[in-house]
């Protein structure tokens, strides 16, 4: 077979790895957009690396948009085949990528309009319109090509071709991508990792190692990264709570991805209430995706955890309590940034380069007695990373505003492994790996990683460069 790495390749998002049998059966392993302030963004998200029609099977490991968010994009433009996933992962990708045609059709329409007025005013103007990727109807077409399957059972797709999802415990329905092809007397096993997630976390299963493979395509986001132990965590994020919320009478306002990280928050706060430790005040989710997210956690409870499960005896609704407020409606969204109540404010996106988080930050970021909290990765150039990478000043809306509320990070939410906790997920490919390919990382992070997998006993680690392809 050949590998082709069409995306996440020395970067952390645009997942998508192109397999191409000797037969010329093509597999696509995600098909993910590209996120953040990237060379060449606009043209690596509208170009693929494929010819779309090639494609005979595509297989998703789960429903963030840096894993899903071209698929729309691939069946507009010829593929017909099957998209394999989980029964969570299926759900979560629905609303997911129709949050995003609906997101690039406004922005789209405002750079138009924007674009117009210019031409209006100068007619020598050179500017050209810009289109969408995809449209909602391109969503709902490559929902109709969906075929979902559990965790943890071997099924023939192809002839020849076995697939088995371990689940990665990352966000729920992700999964690892185990394949065993069949070719003649050739009998290759092949792992995908997806994103490993993290042990011992609430409301997830535990990360579920994939089966022994030949071939292993990994990521390596925080390769050189340890994060905090739970305890420490918790106190810390106690000790933001306090002191910005009752002792500043301020707000702590935290960018979380719609999916995954605003759930587990959310929890984390229910029991908080629960154990009567958390201070009288506020809490706002402010995310119409976080809400539907949520709800779909809720209709998935095979995903959850054993802990999970018991705490529900007791607390049938693990998303809710009585000072907790869903946001639904845009002026009520509005009213948060003028409040000036102490409050918990939840929304997206993680990274604060899209949605109504952007708001909330540029209304709250001068004022000293206010915290932004960062809970997970943001890549480097986008708002996230400009204020974790420590700015005094950020440009948001046309405006130059300085930075006086406390930048908080907390990335032991993250639902991404740290290098310890990937390596454990890993220990079962140590012996039996020919060739493993590191992905979804940073250039500066995956070198650091390699290092680290070498030091503990792994040979024939490669670094794919974005569209380099190589043979098995």
């Amino acid at each position: 077979m050949r590998i082709k790495f069409c995306g996440a390749a020395e970067e952390v998002t645009g997942s998508s790895h192109l397999i191409t049998l000797e037969d010329g059966f093509t597999i696509l392993l995600d098909c993910g957009l590209f996120q953040g302030h990237i060379v060449n963004i606009d043209n690596l998200n509208s170009k693929f690396k494929f010819n779309p029609k090639d494609i005979d099977l595509m297989i998703l490991s789960h429903a963030h948009i840096d894993h899903c968010g071209r698929l729309p994009m691939l069946v507009k433009h010829g593929f017909k085949g099957k998209v394999i996933s989980t029964h969570a992962t299926r759900d979560l990708a629905a609303i997911m990528m129709m949050d995003t045609a609906h997101i690039m059709e406004r922005d789209v329409q405002y750079y138009n309009d924007k674009l117009q007025e210019k031409k209006r005013k100068n007619s020598t103007y050179k500017g050209v319109k810009r289109e969408v990727l995809y449209s909602a109807e391109d969503v709902a077409r490559t929902m109709e090509l969906f075929v979902s399957m559990s965790y943890d059972q071997l099924v023939k797709i192809e002839e020849g071709i076995y697939l088995l999802f371990t689940d990665t415990g990352h966000i729920l329905g992700s999964a690892s991508v185990n394949l065993r092809i069949k070719r003649g007397s050739d009998d290759l096993r092949l792992g995908f990792s997806g994103d490993i997630g993290r042990p011992d976390r609430p409301i997830l299963k535990d990360p579920h190692p994939m089966l022994p493979a030949d071939v292993v395509i990994t990521e390596s986001t925080y390769g050189d990264k340890l994060h905090l132990e739970k305890p420490d965590e918790t106190n810390r994020f106690l000790e933001i709570i306090s002191k910005t919320c009752v002792k500043q009478k301020g707000k702590v306002i935290i960018p979380a991805f719609s999916v995954g990280r605003t759930q587990e928050i959310v929890h984390k706060l229910d029991v908080l209430v629960n154990e009567k430790r958390l201070p009288r005040i506020k809490v706002y989710v402010d995310s119409p995706l976080s809400v539907n997210a949520t709800d779909i956690f809720k209709s998935h409870p095979e995903c959850f955890d054993y802990e999970l499960h018991q705490y529900m005896i007791k607390d049938p609704d693990p998303f809710g309590f009585n000072s907790l407020r869903y946001v639904h409606d845009v002026e009520e969204s509005k009213a948060l940034n003028s409040s000036k109540e102490p409050c918990i404010i939840i929304s997206a996106s993680g990274m604060m380069n899209a949605g109504r988080i952007k708001h909330h930050v540029a209304n709250n970021i001068e004022d000293s007695n206010n915290t932004i909290l960062f809970v997970g990765y943001c890549s480097p150039e986008t708002p996230g990373g400009i204020l974790r990478n420590g700015a005094k000043v950020i440009k948001m809306f046309g405006d130059i505003k300085q930075v006086k509320a406390n930048i908080e990070i907390l990335d032991s939410f993250s639902a991404h492994g740290d290098k310890n906790e990937m390596l454990q997920f890993l220990e079962n490919q140590r012996n039996t790996s020919l060739k493993t390919f590191l992905v979804h990382g940073d250039s500066e992070v995956i070198p650091i990683y390699k290092n680290f997998l070498q030091d503990h006993g792994f040979g024939n680690i490669f670094i794919p460069k974005l569209g380099e392809e190589v043979s098995i």
